[in-house]
């Protein structure tokens, strides 16, 4: 086992550790191979091929860059006003209840930080949603020139959503060996998050920086530190999280989303199936790789997992530890990753969940960090932890299939081990910047928020007229109790004058009590047609007759138009005409009401062309739509699925969003000194952070710095 010093050099740490898993590794390093997703062996092979390269060059020239760096270090900082910035991202923290539990004095930290320095509301993105939210911070632009204006784009050559931060395809050289499929190149990974993090301008002057968990820095991107990355790294299928559900209970045929159900047999006492990993592309139509695994069950709510050779307990609500998992695609190669498996019940069904299979980060397939070796350095030093860009598994809480202790257990232990890399890497962050997001915040309010309104239509009281109050009534204040432990205990470790400390948020929060099917809307206006015979509850528009369709609605914010040139099928003039539809379209959106309260939904619809300023501007749909709080677009309307009714409930345990109009839903931003600008914004913080180490701010940036009173 390998041991290393507290105080010990960090990047010496990480090349030694690199060194020694290479060098003595008797195996081929695991690979990942998605459906569909552009992965394969060659992205394993070239990864242990350029880490061992790397790291016996670090160590042959470390002497030289010691020598370089300490030089290059003392000029670096002759011209900054500050020694160290840490930034504390704190996903969704809402101001209101920030306010109230400090009013009540249940966050002495932050209010400590708010007395001693600055609290401010901070502006956020249109639309507010954390990709382009946390991409404006990290290159401090508007999305018209980072080019990510949602979770998912409109595809205009066949109307399908995608993914929109990254493009994944497939080795494009492959060699036939046998039955089996050998690459020769790499998949091509490119992130589609334009612009330059403010942290890599850093670097280039000699400012080292820790970045940890930031949305939209994957894959990762060089730069003078240490990225462990976030939103949209894949699970080892590559998918952006796949659950697993085993049950004996008869399927009810509804489509689960974010998973897939297994049924299963009981055979006496023992439940024996396989666990489904990737496909193997090295054999093409194997499909996907699989493991066995059988569950003995001892008693009520207790069982013994078996699974390659290791038996683990199970009892009931309680995760195992993460198991690593290797799933075989060729003779001597092995696909690495990690999960966990849960036992639900055992009476009268049994019932096993096992979370999304995540990327291994001892033996990532593909680069999760840079240096390739700190995803590594982390699970040596601290163990297996969540790779997953969104790594807790809301869905499995959607879809009713446990409970909610399940998914708060689940979000605690994730922001656990976020915690242990955050305080490392302040720890070797002694002059620079440090970077680290928290998620929790968000997941956590996306899914209690109907525990803070008694009329939401997915308040427990609301479904189950049984249902009594229980400790998850008061789980959002304990969230942001915790949180301000955290950043009491961040104060406790930077407590001298050479440190900034901010605390941030992307965006706020609000209730989400009301859908809105955009698509259903544009059908009743005529600006939409179905084919002839159509029949609803079809996916990704394929029912839509395009010759007579003038705009469409995909993913979370935005509407689209049809214009002809541009879209495959396209019907709308550009110019003048598309114009005067847009136009048209707003007018009748802004102010909609809800028939059921009459009351707005829609507070205001935006045009790209009034809120976006860049070169990749015609990449964003042509209407953002600004909702009021309590309304968000409908489940549906993300993947083009067009229901009967414009307005819904939302019964969901998803009862909170930020989706919602940027006016209405701030971000924060607490600082440990005194902030002297207005109205500051995110892509702000990104100037202000050059500024402060004395670097001039790049000339493409939207963002400015903030004038802040710094000794």
């Amino acid at each position: 086992m390998i041991k290393f010093s507290r105080k010990g050099n960090f990047v010496s740490r990480i090349v030694l550790i690199a060194a020694a898993l290479l060098l003595c590794s008797t195996s081929v390093a695991s690979a990942y191979i998605g459906p569909g997703a552009g992965f394969a062996l060659a992205s394993s092979l070239f990864v242990v091929f350029w880490t061992f390269l790397l790291a016996v060059i670090a160590i042959l020239t470390w002497p030289i860059r010691w020598v370089v760096r300490a030089v290059r270090g003392r000029a670096a900082f002759s011209r900054s006003k500050i020694r160290r910035m840490v930034i504390l991202g704190l996903d969704g923290l809402e101001h209101t209840l920030a306010d109230r539990f400090m009013a009540e004095g249940k966050m002495p930290n932050l209010q400590k930080l708010r007395d001693r320095g600055s609290f401010q509301l901070l502006g956020t993105t249109t639309p507010p949603l954390s990709p382009v939210a946390w991409s404006s911070f990290l290159t401090g632009s508007n999305p018209g020139k980072h080019n990510i204006f949602d979770f998912l784009n409109a595809n205009r050559r066949n109307y399908t959503p995608f993914l929109s931060s990254v493009d994944i395809q497939a080795p494009t050289k492959n060699f036939k060996l046998g039955k089996y499929l050998i690459p020769l190149n790499k998949p091509s990974i490119r992130l589609m998050r334009k612009g330059k993090p403010f942290w890599n301008t850093l670097g280039e002057h000699g400012i080292f920086t820790s970045v940890i968990r930031v949305p939209i820095t994957w894959p990762p991107e060089k730069c003078r530190g240490v990225v462990l990355s976030a939103m949209c790294v894949p699970d080892l299928r590559g998918t952006q999280g796949l659950f697993s559900f085993y049950s004996t209970r008869q399927d009810d045929g509804a489509e689960k989303t974010g998973g897939e159900q297994v049924r299963v047999k009981r055979e006496g006492n023992f439940i024996r199936s396989e666990l489904i990993g990737p496909d193997n592309s090295m054999k093409p139509g194997a499909g996907a790789m699989k493991i066995p695994f059988s569950i003995e069950i001892v008693r009520r709510d207790e069982a013994v997992l078996k699974l390659d050779g290791e038996s683990y307990p199970l009892r009931a609500y309680e995760y195992t530890p993460w198991i690593t998992v290797k799933f075989k695609a060729a003779p001597g190669v092995t696909v690495n990753g990690i999960t966990r498996f849960m036992l639900v019940s055992t009476e009268p069904e049994f019932e096993l969940y096992v979370m999304p299979i995540n990327l291994d980060p001892e033996k990532p397939a593909m680069p999760i960090s840079h240096p390739a070796a700190y995803s590594t350095y982390l699970s040596k030093r601290y163990g297996p932890f969540a790779t997953l860009g969104l790594a807790e598994d809301t869905w499995v809480l959607n879809e009713g299939l446990v409970e909610d202790g399940a998914f708060l257990d689940q979000c605690l232990s994730i922001d656990a081990e976020r915690e242990k890399q955050f305080f490392d890497s302040l720890e070797n962050t002694k002059r620079g910047l440090c970077v680290c997001v928290f998620d929790g915040t968000d997941r956590i309010q996306h899914m209690f928020w109907r525990y803070l309104e008694r009329d939401h239509p997915a308040h427990p009281a609301n479904l189950d007229p049984a249902y009594t109050p229980n400790r998850f009534e008061t789980t959002i204040e304990d969230l942001y109790v915790r949180m301000d432990q955290l950043v009491g205990e961040t104060m406790d470790r930077i407590d001298d004058d050479n440190t900034m400390l901010m605390v941030i948020s992307d965006h706020g929060f609000n209730s989400f009590r009301r859908g809105i099917d955009l698509n259903a809307w544009l059908i009743e206006q005529g600006y939409m047609v179905l084919k002839p015979g159509a029949k609803l509850g079809f996916k990704y528009l394929s029912e839509v007759d395009w010759s007579k369709t003038r705009a469409f609605a995909l993913g979370l914010a935005g509407i689209f138009l049809n214009v002809k040139g541009r879209e495959a099928q396209g019907v709308v003039e550009p110019g003048t005409a598309a114009q005067t539809l847009k136009d048209e379209i707003i007018a009748k959106l802004t102010g909609l009401k809800d028939p059921k309260s009459n009351q707005p939904g829609i507070r205001r619809v935006f045009d790209k062309e009034k809120c976006y300023q860049g070169p990749f501007r015609d990449s964003a749909p042509d209407l953002v739509v600004g909702y009021h709080r309590g309304y968000r677009v409908d489940w549906d309307t993300a993947i083009g699925k067009v229901t009967s009714d414009v307005f819904h409930d939302n019964v969901k345990a998803w009862s909170g969003d930020h989706c919602i109009d940027p006016e209405l839903i701030p971000g924060v931003l607490f600082c440990s000194h005194k902030i002297e600008s207005d109205s500051p914004r995110l892509m702000d913080l990104g100037p202000t952070a050059l500024n402060l180490f004395g670097v001039d701010v790049p000339k493409n940036m939207d963002g400015v710095p903030l004038k802040i009173a710094v000794a």
